[in-house]
């Protein structure tokens, strides 16, 4: 089975990722970054989303999985110290890989000219302005008008995303199971124009978001800590993705024990 491993620069994910790579191809593994069946990252949450992103165009075929070089994070079932575990259970299952998915948060821009782009989020995407003024834009749901928002932005979030920086600005926790996407405003004005809900919205996967921004320069997507700049915006259209991130899951880890054990502190009561 052909296998990549992508690894931050601390030394511990080196020496991680060193005895990964040595320890599979001693198995008869194949080492191959342009088209492996199964990717490892070493390192953080970071590290796994932008080796996520590395294998954008390839999310049918890759199955991910996390070793996290110091403490759980949310998409890591596997720590340093448990090296040898994880590489018997790879070779144990083989080309057979055990595995569960995560929803993607999509999103389409199309420019005032005719031209678009399009990014996928694993964690979250959000909209804002570069500059310290407010984004202003009408919110169509599912092609119904909603609200006129004006305030620092707006973010759309995953389930696994939830826990991240949408959980920082009063967004709801979410069971990746449910195959749901939130929005979540950022810093939100109210007033005799511009009135919003204030609170998190969760959107089923068969509904659409359509953003309609008053003109400007400046606006911005940030996917995943990747910031795209658009020009002459006419429509941003989010939505949740129909492909979805595969995950090996040699193991099984409770998503609530990882919030309990990140926010929480393992308390035993």
């Amino acid at each position: 089975m052909k296998f990549w491993v992508n690894n931050n620069g601390k030394q511990e994910s080196v020496e991680a990722a060193d005895t990964i790579r040595r320890e599979l191809i001693e198995h008869d593994f194949e080492l191959d970054q342009n088209s492996p069946a199964l990717v490892i990252s070493v390192g953080g949450d970071g590290t796994l989303i932008s080796t996520f992103h590395s294998y954008i165009n390839q999310l049918d075929k890759v199955k991910f999985v996390a070793l996290h070089t110091g403490h759980l994070g949310f998409y890591s079932d596997w720590t340093d110290d448990e090296i040898e575990e994880l590489i018997q259970r790879i070779v144990e299952h083989g080309s057979d890989i055990p595995s569960t998915t995560y929803p993607l948060v999509e999103v389409d821009i199309e420019a005032k000219d005719g031209s678009t782009q399009h990014g996928i989020a694993i964690n979250e995407a959000t909209v804002r302005r570069l500059s310290a003024l407010t984004l202003k834009t009408r919110v169509d749901i599912d092609s119904e008008y909603f609200e006129s928002f004006r305030g620092d932005g707006l973010c759309f979030a995953t389930p696994t995303g939830s826990t991240a920086y949408s959980k920082g600005i009063g967004g709801a926790l979410i069971h990746p199971k449910v195959n749901v996407f939130q929005m979540v405003e950022m810093a939100s004005i109210n007033n005799r124009v511009y009135r919003t809900i204030s609170s998190p919205l969760i959107i089923p996967e068969n509904q659409v978001v359509h953003l309609y921004p008053q003109d400007a320069e400046d606006y911005v997507i940030n996917f995943d800590g990747t910031v795209v700049e658009l020009k002459n915006t006419e429509c941003i259209k989010i939505q949740l993705s129909k492909q979805r991130a595969q995950f090996a899951q040699y193991r099984h880890r409770h998503f609530w024990t990882r919030v309990e054990t990140a926010f929480l502190g393992q308390n035993d009561e």
